[in-house]
């Protein structure tokens, strides 16, 4: 009778934890379509290289000029960011084109048309400081790649910025500016 109790315990707790983990992949997908659906469109300048993935195709690896951040724009005075640390680059409309105006460590409030994206301190020295903001692979048609690398200087990437920081790819086009 016991073993009964607690085999109907442990099938209860294995239910509980598939439950579980069946929610937090549907609010990691249910994030990245709320940026879609409640992000602001910006738009960022990059330069993009073809390179290939074996299993997924043709993407553009794609590296912006708003991921080398200059030491003055790190509003934290007494602390370095490091490799690995998160911050939150909030970023102004320059000309139609999002440039960056501060970094923190911790997500600041904005004022009009700022936007905040988040990202990842890839390296940081004197000069500058890198940031990854996961925006750096954009799956393209089979076959389309070497077309959007001969056009690389001339690229804008628009981006669905959520309120919460996450942020999206939502198109590559031509900068007619």
């Amino acid at each position: 009778m016991a073993e009964l109790g607690a085999s109907k315990r442990l099938t209860r707790r294995l239910l509980w934890l598939v439950v579980a983990q069946v929610l937090f992949l549907l609010a990691v997908a249910g994030s990245y379509y709320a940026t879609g659906l409640w992000g602001k469109e910006i738009r960022l300048k990059t330069v993009p290289v073809d390179p290939r993935d074996i299993l997924y195709g043709d993407y553009v690896r794609l590296s912006y000029e708003i991921s080398s951040l200059k030491p003055e724009l790190w509003k934290e005075p007494g602390s370095e960011p490091e490799r690995g640390d998160v911050i939150y680059v909030v970023l102004k409309p320059d000309h139609g084109l999002y440039q960056p105006a501060a970094a923190y460590r911790s997500k600041p409030q904005t004022v009009d048309d700022e936007v905040v994206l988040k990202g990842r301190v890839d390296y940081s020295w004197n000069e500058a400081i890198a940031v990854k903001y996961g925006l750096e692979k954009y799956y393209v048609p089979e076959g389309t790649g070497q077309d959007l690398e001969k056009k690389a200087s001339d690229m804008v990437v628009r981006v669905k910025v959520a309120p919460w920081g996450q942020a999206k790819i939502s198109g590559l086009e031509q900068d007619d500016s």
